[in-house]
């Protein structure tokens, strides 16, 4: 059940604020992917790229003092004029283009709402861990400082008219063209008449987390936090339900996309097992799967392809392995109770709950596995590196996460990697009272 003593928006509501922005010649430098996509070496090129870059701000040192560094940098940032903030609250257009990628949605404050209200709906479990470090930076700092990715059925409504006509004839606020060749744009919808057409539109729709189950969970254990010590920034008096009152801590910083006009690009999250050598993997698996070898990565990912039921590429360089067919009597036994067909069919949930703790005797946790976004030869050199196992496997359908999370089911952590991501740096949002509003 939702907090009683937590409003609760009467729908989708994202609402206008004053972003903040950086006010600096080479945009594409200070810009950054999201904090969880980034590695050492990419922490190391980010800040050789630019002495303001944000990932000072999302990933800010090592030591215990790092979120306060955080937090000094991005005042300091503010008085030089490094950041900027809008003088006029807004909704913001936001568009990603490049060869094969056209992307566009709105970036405002999204109301906060439990799950059980269904209106934004998560597909994914968290971790404690990166909850609390992304609570710890947001409390500290005071600010949202890259927005989550919401995806919502919209078809073609008022909201998405009203963004294609934005970007189609006016002047872009912001453009630049990132390394890895998308053009990023933006623009800022201040008119009130524009604005009450995109809330009418958007109020009785509901949203899928599609990237940022992490931080929408921050945005919750703030509010919570916020609203129970009575600390409550006062300002925005928007009413969320009849009988309280929304102030910055009750909202958080999204981009929503019509998925229905702007199909999403759904992509696999691979694992890598370091110090569980490939030989040893697979002559454990040969006891439930079919295992069939191929010469190279290349051949093998043909093959995995190919593979509609749970199937699972295991390599470390040189011949691949690929895995089909497991035993479905050991997989049946092994998937939890209470769980829909759909749940139980899903190859992270095969990987989860049988392939990784029964046949390998782990866990899929974030101190067992290694997780590499879509690059498969990234995973397999990880893999070579640590002496272990790269698992490489298909996406999972976008129908089959809507469909689970449409039921109350969330699918098995890091199944899912959402595309086109939005942009770190492009557009930031202050929760301090007299800045943020």
């Amino acid at each position: 059940m939702a907090d009683p003593e937590l409003p609760v928006p009467d729908g989708l509501v994202l609402r206008p604020f004053r972003g903040v922005r950086f006010a600096v010649a080479d945009l594409a430098a200070v810009t950054s992917p999201p904090y969880d996509l980034i590695g050492e070496t990419g922490v190391r090129d980010l800040l050789t790229a630019h002495p303001n870059n944000v990932v000072r701000l999302i990933l800010p040192g090592a030591d215990r003092h790092r979120y306060a560094e955080a937090r000094q940098t991005l005042h300091a940032w503010l008085s030089s004029s490094v950041l900027v903030t809008d003088e006029v609250p807004g909704v913001y257009v936001y568009e990603q283009s490049g060869p094969g990628t056209l992307q566009r949605g709105l970036i405002g404050e999204v109301g906060l709402a439990s799950p059980e209200r269904g209106t934004i709906l998560p597909h994914e479990d968290v971790m404690p861990g990166p909850v609390a470090d992304r609570l710890a930076l947001m409390r500290t700092t005071e600010a949202n400082l890259e927005p989550i990715f919401l995806l919502y059925e919209g078809g073609g409504g008022a909201a998405t008219r009203l963004v294609d006509q934005v970007a189609a004839a006016r002047t872009p606020l912001v453009e630049t063209v990132t390394g890895d060749g998308l053009r990023h744009r933006l623009w800022a919808v201040t008119d009130p008449a524009e604005l009450a057409a995109v809330d009418a539109d958007l109020r009785p729709r509901r949203a899928l987390i599609a990237d940022g189950h992490h931080r929408y969970a921050t945005y919750r254990a703030l509010q919570a936090e916020h609203r129970a010590t009575g600390h409550e920034a006062a300002g925005h008096h928007t009413a969320a339900s009849p009988d309280s009152a929304a102030g910055p801590w009750d909202f958080g910083l999204a981009l929503l996309v019509d998925s229905d006009a702007y199909p999403p690009d759904l992509q696999a999250i691979h694992r890598v097992i370091p110090g569980l050598p490939l030989g040893e993997a697979l002559a454990r698996a040969k006891g439930a799967w079919q295992a069939h070898e191929y010469a190279d990565l290349a051949e093998g990912l043909a093959a995995l392809r190919e593979i509609a039921g749970p199937a699972f590429l295991l390599a470390a360089g040189g011949p691949a392995h690929l895995i089909t067919d497991p035993d479905p009597d050991q997989v049946a036994h092994a998937m939890p109770t209470g769980r829909s067909a759909r749940w139980r069919a899903l190859n992270t949930s095969i990987l989860a709950e049988f392939l990784l703790p029964k046949v390998w005797g782990m866990r899929d946790d974030e101190h067992s596995v290694r997780i590499v976004h879509h690059d498969p030869e990234a995973a397999v050199r990880l893999a070579h590196d640590f002496g272990g196992t790269a698992v490489l496997m298909n996406p999972l359908a976008v129908d089959d996460v809507l469909a689970v999370a449409a039921q109350g089911e969330r699918v098995p952590r890091k199944s899912t990697s959402f595309g086109p991501k939005p942009r770190t740096g492009l557009l930031m949002r202050l929760l301090t009272p007299g800045r943020s509003c």
